[in-house]
């Protein structure tokens, strides 16, 4: 939804009793405003007229607003329909078709942007167009330097307003209560024991920081399971271009205190800001959940709470995956490998990761539990620790491999070989030991690499792009990502994990990418697939999900469902999983390929997010003529790629003749015909919807051609203008052949492309505006679209 739009009441849409709505409806929707007179354009499959009636759906009196579908085009069984229905000054913020899951609200145009008007009416979205559109934009809504807010809460508004009432912030949002808390992480005596306070009530001089933040200000809470968290933490520390981010330094309590802080996290493709009141809980006079090391400092202990405010309770952070939070704290991709499985190259990876500034946090063997069982080595069973250093020492008449880890407890260290005060230290040059091992209780330890493999079953590796996969050989490599929001829908685009049941397959939403010049050592492609929780509910069952990779040739269409029992592919290697995020590592030859994210059953519904970063080891070149992402499918195109799809793949076998190419002027003209945000740019849908009509007009001329020579008559337009049932009066075939044929007033295939599309678009557009015969334009709509259409 646009976010200039106001909410004044959320609508329901109710069809009248007996009227069963089904699969045959439609999922194209498109608000139109137009003098104040809302209207939805939609395409369904039936052919009755239908009556339909908004009301209020939070049980307000507000009188309800009737609507009315009327058929248009009526001799195509996929009949266009035009939906009218006056709204006056109400703001509607969403629409719900109670018994029909596939009529999707793609849109929402307020009256006060007439200028984006005329091009939102032209050609209705399809269900795959991508969420986001332009990830890659610094000021972008979502990114660090324009932050979304969480419930609508702007943190500088709310302090300016308490400071003037001379009041300290509470947050609504995520009240001193128990249901903050969650029901089911304590019991109900306890719950109601609870007390919650300010740090002005706990300290005479509290302090947000002090001396810098440091992963040894944070001591876990005995009454939680979120070591998960803090081990993603207390990595986050080691690297300040990622904590600056997470923790903003506007924020304190000697300085326009106010009782209200805010922190900052990557939350499913955004930065969010989130922020909180300072009332923490506390039982029997101890900090119920992270408490920091020094008494008068903060942080911990607020940044806590405000990643339990995101996830919807604190009983969301009891147990979880620290992949999770080190991609909430960076944005950046994760790497999962699993221990103690071999693992080629695992010193040099830990090696690259840590040199380039990676997150790091690994964990034990075992379920996670309360019971903290510490075995005779020293570790916990079921427990996260951070990783924070990884070195190749000299040690005897060779060399070591050694990891250093730390606990979030805050104490807990390894006790064998490489822990603090072992003899092995005393084989290590004097200058190397003192700089690394330090003998404090304070949860770090060091180990061997080897003993870590055998210790630990997971190691999680983040960054903002794959740089852990730069080592060895790998100098002045560069990273390019693409990303993607969209979903999976019943009936459209959920088509499960087999291939074999290809018509349902190839439903599923595909991204292409084109390989060059590839070097076969080395991960070149790093696929990432996260899905989103309905509502933010964090403890709603996730979906098995993963992802499959097809090499091909020349398909830059939609793969059509034989496609997928012909050519050779690669699952991601895990197979499928309930977890919130995989990422997959390949190394592909040179070619082009389709990823398809999936679900492991057909008909599963969720949003996801795909992220796609491409290796290449020469920058100094345009990346794009190395790897780069090429399809619509996969990113947006301009009017020279879209020219360049055309005479290579459209014209393929010269049928528009030696002389009928699409010149950039024409593929000009074609694109902003199709282009419903008027940026100069065909997304995904946009493009689908053009290749459609492309192959339409590709078998009319072939069909209708009248020489070798790859030329239509003037008089063989009026079949084809009867065909897209168009009214073909003398005069406009008249007009048409003058203004696309040639001196003889004969077409060449590229021009009978360009006539048609603005023959239907012109058309579509006069049957959503029209009323009564007639549409209108102020001068200002009238201009926009002659000189952009």
């Amino acid at each position: 939804m646009s976010k200039s739009l106001a909410v004044h009441k959320p609508f329901q849409a109710v069809h009248p009793p007996g009227l069963e709505l089904g699969c045959g409806v439609g999922h194209l929707v498109k608000l139109i405003v137009n003098r104040n007179i809302s209207s939805v354009y939609a395409s369904v499959y039936t052919w009755c007229d239908l009556e339909l009636t908004l009301v209020p759906d939070d049980g307000s009196s507000g009188q309800n607003e009737s609507l009315r579908l009327r058929r248009r085009l009526s001799k195509n069984s996929q009949s266009q329909w035009l939906c009218h229905c006056p709204l006056r000054a109400l703001r509607v913020q969403q629409l719900h078709w109670r018994h029909c899951r596939h009529f999707q609200l793609m849109r929402m145009l307020s009256p006060s942007l007439p200028a984006t008007l005329i091009k939102n009416m032209m050609l209705a979205p399809g269900p795959q167009r991508k969420l986001v559109e332009t990830w890659q934009t610094r000021e972008r809504p979502g990114s660090p330097q324009n932050l979304k807010k969480l419930n609508n809460q702007d943190f500088n508004h709310l302090r300016s307003y308490y400071l003037s009432k001379g009041q300290l912030f509470e947050d609504g949002t995520f009240p001193a209560h128990a249901s903050s808390i969650g029901p089911q992480l304590l019991p109900e005596d306890t719950l109601r024991h609870i007390t919650w306070r300010r740090p002005i009530e706990i300290q005479h001089n509290p302090r947000l920081i002090m001396e810098g933040v440091s992963r040894f200000d944070i001591v876990q809470g005995e009454k939680i399971g979120d070591c998960w968290v803090l081990a993603a933490l207390g990595s986050l520390t080691l690297q300040k271009h990622f904590l600056e981010n997470v923790l903003p330094k506007d924020q304190e309590f000697q300085d326009n205190y106010a009782g209200i802080f805010h922190f900052r996290f990557w939350h499913f493709g955004d930065w969010v800001d989130v922020v909180i009141d300072d009332k923490l809980p506390f039982l029997n006079d101890k900090y119920l959940f992270v408490h920091p090391r020094t008494r008068n400092e903060f942080w911990p202990s607020l940044l806590e709470k405000a990643y339990a405010k995101l996830r919807g309770s604190y009983q969301n952070l009891h147990w979880g995956y620290i992949s999770e939070a080190l991609v909430d704290f960076t944005g950046g991709v994760q790497l999962h490998l699993d221990l103690p499985a071999s693992i080629p190259k695992l010193e040099e990876v830990l090696k690259a990761a840590d040199k380039s500034c990676c997150l790091m946090g690994c964990t034990t063997p075992g379920k996670q539990s309360l019971g903290n069982t510490e075995w005779k080595n020293g570790l916990v069973k079921g427990h996260a620790y951070t990783v924070t250093g990884a070195r190749e020492i000299p040690y005897k008449n060779g060399s070591e491999h050694i990891i250093r880890l730390w606990n979030p407890w805050g104490h807990g260290e390894w006790k064998g070989p490489w822990s603090d005060g072992s003899a092995e230290w005393n084989r290590v040059p004097t200058e190397q030991r003192r700089a690394l091992c330090e003998e404090k209780d304070d949860g770090e330890f060091w180990m061997s690499c080897q003993d870590f493999r055998n210790q630990f079953s997971s190691v999680y590796i983040c960054n903002s792009t794959p740089t852990f996969l730069d080592f060895g050989d790998q100098h002045n490599t560069t990273w390019f990502m693409d990303t993607h929001a969209s979903q999976w829908i019943r009936g459209l685009s959920a088509g499960g994990s087999k291939p074999q049941n290809a018509e349902a397959f190839s439903r599923n939403p595909q991204y292409f990418i084109k390989v060059v010049d590839a070097d076969q050592k080395e991960n070149n492609v790093v696929v990432s697939l996260m899905q989103k929780p309905p509502n933010n509910a964090q403890d709603t069952p996730k979906l098995d999900i993963g992802f499959f990779i097809f090499w091909f040739q020349d398909q830059l269409n939609g793969l059509p469902a034989a496609f997928f029992s012909q050519y050779k592919f690669t699952p991601w290697k895990e197979g499928f999983i309930a977890v919130r995020d995989i990422t997959g590592c390949f190394t592909l030859s040179q070619g082009t390929y389709v990823i398809i994210p999936v679900t492991s059953k057909e008909g599963q519904e969720s949003e996801f997010l795909l992220r796609i970063f491409l290796r290449s080891q020469d920058y100094s070149k345009d990346p794009n003529t190395r790897l780069s992402l090429i399809s619509p499918k996969g990113s947006d195109i301009n009017a020279s790629q879209l020219q360049r799809i055309l005479n290579e793949v459209l014209l393929k076998d010269q049928t528009a003749g030696p002389e009928g190419r699409f010149s950039f002027d024409s593929c000009r003209g074609i694109l902003a015909l199709m282009d419903l945000s008027s940026n100069g740019r065909l997304t995904l849908q946009e493009f689908k919807n053009l290749w459609k009509c492309l192959a339409k007009y590709k078998d009319f001329f072939k069909r209708e051609a009248r020489s070798l020579l790859g030329l239509l008559d003037a008089s063989d337009l009026r079949n084809a203008v009867q065909a897209v049932d168009i009214t073909a009066t003398e005069q406009l075939l008249h007009l048409m052949a003058l203004r696309y044929g040639n001196s003889s007033r004969k077409i060449n295939f590229p021009d009978f492309v360009c006539c048609m599309i603005r023959l239907e678009t012109m058309a579509k557009v006069f049957y959503n505006l029209t009323e009564d015969g007639r549409i209108y334009f102020n001068e200002t709509q009238w201009l926009i679209f002659i000189m952009y259409c």
